[in-house]
């Protein structure tokens, strides 16, 4: 049978209120009390019902964080800065894979508030006026991670992702390439796509390059659409000595297939990414990389989304935290 806090309390021979400031960690309770109870609750194997804790609380501890892709190494980085402050402050995690779709996006957000999760976090695509629509239903925070709306409107944690693809685009060109080829991704994601080839299109210019249309690609972020692109650049009559992909699967994609092709990296063709996931350090050769701040994105996110819960008081509720160029062996001068 169910052992309840009535049962705890006979077993301690103190009051069910007594038990209930233990469990809740009300300081108001004698030592001795206090492990007398502790003692009783471990004989009893009585857990404490956190449904029922939340009804009579308001409060169910319990944060929703919306990602993704768990099986991408860079979420998953996110996902552990997040867990760690939220132990911290002692709240529980619900975490929900939405394969970046839209439809699923807000499914899942709809799930979540309807579990009655004191707080959320978001990290997926373009946030969208119907994504807009089923955050304003809920009562409760939420902050966008590794995520922001175009509107800049609400509480978000992110990097700048067209300064990232500047920065890196720069980086070819200081290096005397001209023909450089982008992989991108769709633009039609605000962050890791369109700010990321507004960021190429920039460092371009501002190096008075001509932009081609020739020299870019859309791909879908993953090794594969890099190996696509690349097999297309290189069918070019003037195939790029460059090429600058929005992330570091697709840039390793970009590496095997010049490769394949029996030439060299960088001595034919230079790559560069964004993300510095784990792989970047572990290709041959090693990718040269923008590295994001993945944990301290996901950490900071929570720690942002407990102040907010709390009440706390809010300095700054978008946060643009730095990015950096990471240079290993993958791009030469020409």
């Amino acid at each position: 049978m169910t052992v309840t806090i009535y049962d705890v309390a006979r077993e301690a021979g103190v009051s069910m209120a007594t038990v209930s400031r233990v469990v809740n960690n009300n300081p108001n309770v004698k030592p001795q009390t206090r492990k007398k109870v502790y003692e009783a609750i471990e004989r009893l194997g009585y857990r404490p019902n956190a449904v029922a804790r939340g009804l009579a609380s308001k409060k169910t501890t319990t944060v929703g964080v919306v990602i993704p892709d768990i099986a991408n190494a860079i979420f998953a980085e996110v996902a552990r800065g997040i867990e760690d402050i939220a132990n911290m402050y002692h709240y529980n995690i619900i975490l929900c894979n939405s394969d970046k779709r839209k439809e699923k996006e807000i499914r899942v957000i709809n799930t979540l508030l309807e579990k009655q999760v004191d707080g959320l976090l978001f990290m997926g695509g373009a946030v969208t006026d119907d994504h807009l629509q089923a955050f304003s239903s809920s009562n409760v925070p939420i902050v966008l991670c590794a995520t922001t709306d175009e509107k800049g409107t609400m509480p978000s944690v992110d990097i700048d992702h067209e300064g990232a693809a500047y920065d890196a685009v720069s980086r070819l060109i200081s290096e005397g390439h001209r023909r450089i080829g982008m992989i991108s991704g769709t633009l039609q994601d605000p962050a890791n796509g369109f700010a990321r080839y507004q960021g190429y299109k920039r460092a371009l210019e501002t190096a008075g390059i001509a932009f081609d249309e020739r020299y870019v690609r859309i791909g879908n972020y993953k090794y594969e659409s890099g190996m696509e692109a690349a097999q297309y650049f290189l069918e070019l009559e003037e195939r790029p000595t460059a090429i600058f992909a929005a992330t570091d699967e697709m840039a390793i994609g970009a590496i095997h297939a010049i490769q394949d092709a029996g030439l060299s990296v960088p001595g034919d063709v230079s790559v560069i990414g964004v993300d510095n996931i784990r792989m970047a350090s572990m290709v041959r050769p090693q990718l040269t990389t923008v590295a994001q701040p993945m944990y301290d994105i996901g950490a900071v996110s929570m720690r942002l989304l407990t102040k907010l819960m709390k009440k706390e008081s809010v300095e700054q509720a978008k946060v643009v935290l730095p990015h950096e160029l990471i240079v290993r062996r993958s791009v030469a001068s020409v």
